[in-house]
């Protein structure tokens, strides 16, 4: 009798993405919210995250909806202004500011308000605001997701200029956005961050860093940050949020070079967070015998370090240290 060899499975193709992949306006300073916009049309990002900020356009709701529908980007998220040069920007009230973004938010069929805790000086504010992002995320199907920050450090001085904290993860919130940069700048461990986050992970602000006293926003992959690691989990985990770029390419010597930074971080973005297909059982002899579970040679080389990608620019805070970016697709309701 013949032996007869075993059928061919159809290869499985590689799951797409759940997490809609979107460009924080802030990427493109020192151009201006437009830009980010038509940038990110062209690049094919899902949608944009709104950085308001100084601008009058990430201000206005009416003409972030005429550029969403121009370029056909939707408003995926609006990072409301809680950055030290946005302090009078749609109030000097930190809680009308919320409001604002949103109804921001509400108009523009964004899910997601990014933002940041209280700094130490806003005793009122931070006094009430575990409780009160809480009874507004209970007012509104809008998701407050509050960001990670770091320690401001000069020198071998390290000043906590954040309250309750810049950890998130010790409070109670509903919502949470991890930032990897931030968690560079704060010398955390991301993963251990995004575990104790939890299923309340509901934003990722995607860019690099190396641990310096700066919030470096590198592209991902120029740093010595998990940002393969983060979005590989959150693939193989069925994470819905978004993930966005935020990266500093406020150096890049032209708008191609600046094209260029964001179409690769767009395009690491992607590439990790494909989910991989399931490798196929072992058949035939191998299989019989049980030889496919014994270790070989190349097993004393895994997790071996590859080579790093060289470094990028500095962020956009050594322009105003730990100010803001410039600075969100829409879902339509």
């Amino acid at each position: 009798m013949t032996h007869q060899p075993p059928p061919r499975r159809q290869q499985e193709r590689p799951r797409a993405p759940r997490a809609q992949v979107a460009l924080s306006t802030a990427s493109v300073y020192p151009e201006d919210t437009e830009a980010a916009f038509e940038i990110a049309g062209r690049l094919g990002y899902d949608g944009v995250e709104v950085m308001v900020w100084t601008d009058p356009v990430s201000q206005d709701t009416v003409a972030l909806d005429r550029l969403a529908e121009r370029h056909g980007v939707p408003v995926l998220a609006v990072h409301a202004p809680c950055l030290l040069i946005t302090q009078r920007v749609w109030s000097t009230d930190p809680w009308q500011k919320l409001v604002k973004a949103r109804l921001a938010a509400e108009r523009l069929g964004a899910t997601t308000v990014v933002v940041h805790p209280p700094f130490r000086w806003q005793r009122a504010y931070a006094r009430d605001f575990v409780g009160g992002i809480r009874r507004m995320a209970e007012e509104t199907d809008i998701r407050f997701a509050v960001e990670n920050m770091y320690p401001w450090r000069y020198r071998d001085r390290e000043v906590q200029a954040y309250a309750p904290g810049w950890d998130p993860t010790h409070q109670d919130y509903r919502h949470f956005t991890l930032d990897l940069s931030h968690a560079a700048t704060a010398r955390t461990d991301a993963m251990a961050m995004a575990r104790r986050m939890g299923d309340r992970l509901g934003h990722v602000h995607l860019g690099d860093g190396r641990g310096s006293g700066r919030d470096e926003h590198l592209v991902p992959g120029r740093g010595t940050q998990p940002c393969a690691q983060l979005l590989e989990h959150l693939a193989v985990t069925g994470y819905e949020g978004h993930v966005v770029v935020e990266v500093s390419t406020r150096r890049a010597m032209s708008g191609e070079a600046r094209e260029a930074d964001l179409a690769e971080a767009l395009a690491f973005a992607r590439r990790h967070l494909t989910v991989p297909p399931p490798e196929p059982e072992p058949t035939g002899p191998v299989a019989e015998t049980g030889l496919a579970d014994e270790a070989g040679p190349a097993d004393e080389h895994e997790g071996a370090d590859e080579p790093r990608a060289p470094e990028g620019p500095n962020g956009p805070a050594d322009a105003v240290r730990h100010e803001p970016l410039a600075a969100g697709r829409r879902e339509r309701r």
